[in-house]
């Protein structure tokens, strides 16, 4: 290596960017007091930022923060999976080696997959959705970690080269991060940015982040082109030169150095050609022969080249190329890389036009030359860029019969990291290179090798060679795990179109393949995936056992577990578990067995389906399959609630959301979330449950349907709530996540309640039966009880509020029949279902005007053991009204509005509070326990109203104009139209229908005469 080398400083004085500068300085003022800060900074290529970073850096450090630097990598025209993050990992790791061991205890093989060094990153399960965002998660989370006590840099550079994984796990490190003292700074070139460009979308996101800043650097003004121009020379720079320098430069920063390096090597700036390429050749063309040689096999070899494999390359005796180096660094055309031991170009720019200055035939030898020497000795790169850039020699040494084994290598060890948007990429460079790869080289790949996406389906592993059908399997997984799910889809239809459709000669493969567009279909919301799994089932039928049989019978367990829960969901989950138990597919097994427990406890085999679900949790624990063991707590939470033991649910959702925290399985938790949502709604904890909803809305990472979850849950607390716009907004966000190609009871049967429940709040009478029409003809299968008894209960009160209504009596004995029916289709099989069936009853009968105390005071026993708040008030204040329409018992009345009254105030549900205000007002009832209510004589006066308003408020019931009443009472109609106004006001309503509504809810026309 070399020792010191005299280098000509090109611009020794930092000129301008004072207003960028503070604003670094101010974010790390901020971070340093807690508040994480993130910047973006862009401008064209030699703008000047990387000076800038580097003048911020130096402040920093100076201020005791710790610096970790990774920078984007170019090789050809690949960049490497996550290569900034692990180079700003491996940084810190060297910098604070005690707190980042301390920091990833326990998932030292998890992050293991961005920094090698921490261990193996062990095996990957093409099943597990979850894996890229749970290695996210677990980064942010060491990353907080250590700014705990540290105040983290985090500069992150040349982003325009970013891999795909890189962006994405940027964007989720740039949402999520929330605490800690730590600074991000990512930069990029702005002019590299097209439209096309895959750092766009990503920009735009970030855009939108109010807690990400962004620096746009401009070009120099003709004054800082002078002070630069004043520093590179260190003496007054003579107008003329100035003038004409930033003309030529137009105020590029490194242009400008360039063109005063021409100038010192006797070239007059008027002679040089207007080709940018020609100008940063000049500082090359002015080295020494074997520099220039080192230069061109720099530029070819990545962004940054170790000094044992450009020995190697180079050909040159060591002390040769200490010489070519010392040139090279000495005239600023390379520099040493400060934390390791290689060599790059001090500029981009240079390297990129060294590297376009090569004839084809000498770039296709010198990357063969790289991967002869990488091949002869692979210590000579890190382990983990290793495959990557033989992959990427071979590739551009045009050899496909070493390329091929190659990239298929690199493929593996892209997956192994999830970083599975590179290893799409890899996977079809391979297919790319297949039919140009010699037949021997194809026949010697195997798929144990390089594939893992099918299961086991009966060949010989170890003679069975890899086919063009393996690579389109492994690519499409790694397209749908990267979250590509379109281009999923077109992989699976020409590996389809491969087999011709019906899979008659590898109906196994077909069979998979059809699985795996089920699963897209529904993902990408263009339908249900029922037919596919169909075709999957057929092409089975009649085989021997094996693993894919069980992967397609898991598939038509688990649709069937979401859509139509009945006998045949439940033979499929049975011999799913059968099949996987006869192949010894044990992962697979313990999948169809939570699947089948799930359908056991909706089908009323409770508790053995509870123990099935639960030992299935306990033995993906102890085999470390953590996403499983997060399902399970996903389905037994779910289980729990639907049985009405909402309590034991949110129990167990804690301790599944600790878990899944513990292994960052970001999609888990949102999924355990929104059941917990929904159980502290049941639980009147509606504080909670808001909280909840709202959190998983903003959550990164998250599928859409928990978010669909959460709005759907807003939408339910502010329609009890009497929030009607609110509910509405939220209502349609579920409404657009959850679509209408794919209908599941669990989405479809919620979101109309909430329909029913505002048509009601509204007097759309009429819409409340068209709801729950529809939802009558779609049917209540086994298992939707849960959705389905609310969704009845409110119809049922629909019906009995608007009894009395005009425009309510026609249709009313059908829509009580369709109750009748829903009941009779909906099994009640815990007693917080027991009570619903109840209520609807009582509903029934109070539509039809004949409604018993004696019966609302057994509703009303039913919800008090229940945890039922919410139905518990409301049936105390039914049993209040059923009590003073008998006479008598008023104390006992009293009682029970008080407690509803209560309740309402403080789940804040506005309707049901005036509800009962309204109603204690009219038997003059105090609600307040130290005030004794006066007895009423009679009845005969309510709300204020005088007799004559009572007979108006009598005809407005009745559905009669303004003018009819004038014509009925023999008054004018605008005297009419006055006792109107009066009425409303002193009812407190909007309207004639909610006045009639409200008058027979609260019998105010029993007094009217």
């Amino acid at each position: 290596m070399l020792g010191a080398v005299e280098t000509r400083s090109v611009s020794p004085v930092f000129v301008g960017r004072a207003g960028e500068l503070t604003a670094l300085a101010e974010a790390l003022s901020r971070a340093t007091a807690g508040e994480p800060q993130a910047l973006l900074i862009g401008g064209e290529a030699g703008v000047g930022k990387t000076r800038l970073i580097e003048e911020f850096l130096d402040t920093a450090r100076g201020q005791g923060a710790v610096v970790a630097l990774g920078g984007c990598v170019e090789l050809g025209a690949d960049g490497l999976p996550f290569a900034p993050f692990a180079t700003a990992l491996r940084s810190l790791r060297r910098r604070l080696p005690g707190e980042l061991t301390a920091a990833v205890d326990g998932q030292e093989s998890e992050l293991a997959r961005l920094l090698p060094e921490l261990g193996d990153p062990g095996g990957h399960d093409s099943s597990d959705e979850d894996s890229t965002a749970r290695l996210f998660e677990l980064t942010v989370r060491l990353l907080e970690r250590l700014a705990t006590d540290h105040t983290i840099v985090l500069v992150l550079e040349d982003l325009h080269w970013a891999d795909a994984s890189t962006r994405h796990l940027l964007t989720y490190l740039l949402r999520t991060l929330r605490r800690g003292r730590i600074v991000v700074v990512a930069s990029y070139r702005a002019d590299d940015i097209h439209r096309r460009h895959p750092l766009r979308p990503l920009l735009a996101e970030l855009d939108r982040l109010r807690t990400i800043r962004r620096i746009e650097l401009a070009r120099f003004t003709r004054t800082e082109v002078h002070r630069q121009l004043t520093g590179i020379l260190a003496a007054e720079p003579a107008p003329g030169l100035v003038e004409e320098v930033f003309e030529r430069s137009d105020g590029n920063a490194f242009f400008v150095e360039e063109l005063v390096v021409s100038h010192e090597a006797g070239c007059a700036l008027g002679q040089l050609s207007d080709s940018l390429r020609d100008l940063l050749l000049v500082r090359v063309e002015t080295l020494p022969e074997d520099a220039q040689r080192v230069a061109r096999i720099v530029a070819e070899g990545g962004s940054t080249v170790e000094y044992g494999l450009l020995a190697a390359v180079a050909r040159l005796t060591e002390d040769e190329l200490i010489e070519a180096l010392r040139a090279a660094v000495g005239a600023n055309l390379l520099l040493a890389v400060p934390d390791g031991d290689g060599y790059r170009f001090r500029h981009s720019l240079v390297r990129e036009a060294v590297s376009d200055d090569l004839l084809p035939g000498e770039r296709s030898r010198l990357n063969r030359r790289y991967a002869e020497a990488l091949e002869a000795d692979p210590t000579l790169v890190r382990a983990d860029e290793r495959a990557n850039r033989l992959a990427t020699y071979w590739y551009q040494a045009r050899d496909p019969a070493k390329a091929l084994p190659a990239v298929l290598r690199a493929s593996v060890a892209t997956r192994k990291r999830h970083a599975y948007a590179e290893q799409l990429r890899l996977l079809e460079r391979a297919m790319e290179l297949w039919d140009e790869a010699p037949a021997e080289i194809r026949g010697s790949l195997r798929p144990i090798d390089y594939a893992e996406a099918y299961p086991p389906c009966g060949c010989d592993p170890e003679t069975t060679a890899l086919g063009y059908l393996d690579l389109l399997a492994e690519a499409a997984v790694a397209a749908r795990l990267s979250g590509d799910r379109e281009r999923a889809l077109k992989i699976g239809k020409t590996a389809l179109r491969l087999l011709d459709g019906t899979g008659a000669e590898d109906p196994l493969r077909a069979a998979w393949f059809w699985t795996e567009r089920a699963r897209l279909q529904s993902n990408l919301g263009r339908g249900d995936g029922w037919e596919e799994i169909a075709r999957a089932q057929e092409l089975v039928k009649g085989l021997p056992p094996s693993a894919v049989h069980a992967v397609v019978l898991v598939g038509a367990a688990g649709w069937g577990m979401l859509r139509n829960p009945g006998p045949d969901a439940l033979t499929a989950a049975e011999r799913a578990v059968e099949y996987a138990r006869h192949v010894k597919a044990e992962s697979i097994e313990l999948n169809a067995r939570l699947t089948l427990g799930t359908l056991m406890a909706a089908a009323g085999d409770v508790e053995a389906g509870l123990a099935e679900m639960h030992e299935v949790r306990e033995r993906t624990h102890a085999l470390g399959q953590f996403t499983e063991t997060a399902r399970a707590h996903i389905n037994i939470s779910s289980s729990l609630e639907s049985l009405g033991r909402s309590r034991e649910a949110v129990e167990l959702a804690d301790t599944g959301t600790r878990l899944a925290r513990a292994y960052g399985l970001v999609d888990s938790i949102g999924w355990i979330e929104a059941n917990r949502a929904e159980s502290l709604f049941s639980l009147g904890r509606w504080d909670e449950a808001q909280e909840t909803a709202e959190r998983l809305l903003l959550r990164s990472g998250t599928s859409t349907k928990p978010r669909g979850s959460a709005s759907l849950r807003l939408a339910q607390l502010a329609t009890a709530r009497g929030e009607l716009d609110a509910a509405s907004r939220h209502l349609a966000d579920a409404r657009a996540v959850y679509g209408t190609r794919d209908p599941i009871p669990q989405y479809t049967l919620p979101m109309a309640q909430i329909e029913i429940a505002m048509a009601a709040a509204e007097g759309r009478v009429a819409d409340v039966r068209a709801q729950l029409a529809a939802a009558e003809q779609a049917g209540f299968p086994p298992g939707t009880h849960r959705y389905g008894w609310p969704l009845v209960l409110t119809a049922a009160t629909a019906e009995a509020d608007s009894r009395g209504l005009p425009a309510a009596d026609e249709g009313r004995a059908e829509a009580l029949d369709v109750i009748s029916r829903c009941v009779r289709a909906l099994a009640a099989p815990a007693p917080v279902w027991a009570a619903h069936a109840q209520q609807v009853s009582e509903e029934r009968a109070r539509a039809e005007g004949r409604e018993s105390a004696a019966r609302w005071a057994e509703v009303a026993a039913a919800y008090e053991p229940l945890e039922r708040p919410l139905l518990l008030a409301r049936a105390r204040h039914r049993l209040a009204d059923a009590l003073l329409v008998e006479g008598g018992r008023r104390e006992e009345a009293t009682a029970l509005l008080r407690e509803a009254r209560a309740a309402a105030v403080r789940l804040g549900v506005r309707p049901l509070r005036e509800d009962v205000e309204l109603l204690a007002a009219r038997a003059r009832l105090s609600l307040t326990p130290q005030k004794r209510a006066p007895v009423a004589e009679t009845g005969d006066d309510s709300f204020g109203l005088t007799p004559r308003e009572q007979d108006v408020l009598r005809l407005v019931a009745a559905g009669r104009t303004n003018r009819q009443i004038a014509e009925e009472l023999f008054i004018s109609p605008k005297t009419a139209s006055v006792h109107v106004s009066h009425i409303l006001a002193k009812l407190g309503v909007a309207g004639r229908g909610e006045a009639a509504a409200l008058a027979h809810r609260l019998h105010l026309l029993d007094t009217a005469h």
